[in-house]
């Protein structure tokens, strides 16, 4: 039983959004204010990527915790109503994200996923994304 009715329900899931999040504005920010430049959802890249630096040829999927279920994270949880329901719909979200992973890791993209998690503490998270992408512009110009 929802302890909301359908139609206050209804409005609540129509304001989760898919771009523009408040952790994928966190990390475009900071790619930003560091000089990468960047796209932002390429139709044309499997699981349409939240933002794709063309130059190192990477990828970054900003994921949320729920959604896409980080494993171990405590924002991971299952709603307590229409159990089934979400399991299935949680799986398939899992089993898509891992088939974009290998569909762009085929074609010679590096993916990278930062969860909405780690953004609460975004220094150290922000931090290695920095130091990961430097090591990938010194593998480039190799």
């Amino acid at each position: 039983m929802d302890i909301v009715d359908t139609a206050t329900r209804s409005k609540m899931m129509s304001g989760i959004r898919g771009k523009d999040t408040r952790p994928e504005m966190i990390v475009r920010r900071f790619l930003h204010s560091l000089g990468y430049r960047y796209r932002l959802h390429r139709k044309d890249l499997a699981g349409k990527p939240d933002i794709v630096i063309p130059r190192l040829k990477v990828c970054l999927f900003v994921h949320g915790c729920f959604w896409h279920r980080h494993s171990g994270c405590r924002f991971a949880t299952t709603p307590k109503t229409r159990p089934d329901f979400w399991k299935e719909k949680f799986e398939k979200n899992v089993a898509r994200d891992a088939t974009n992973r290998a569909a762009l890791e085929a074609i010679g993209w590096r993916v990278l996923v930062i969860w909405e998690c780690q953004l609460k503490t975004a220094t150290s998270t922000l931090s290695g994304l920095e130091q990961t992408l430097q090591l990938l512009s010194s593998e480039r110009a190799l």
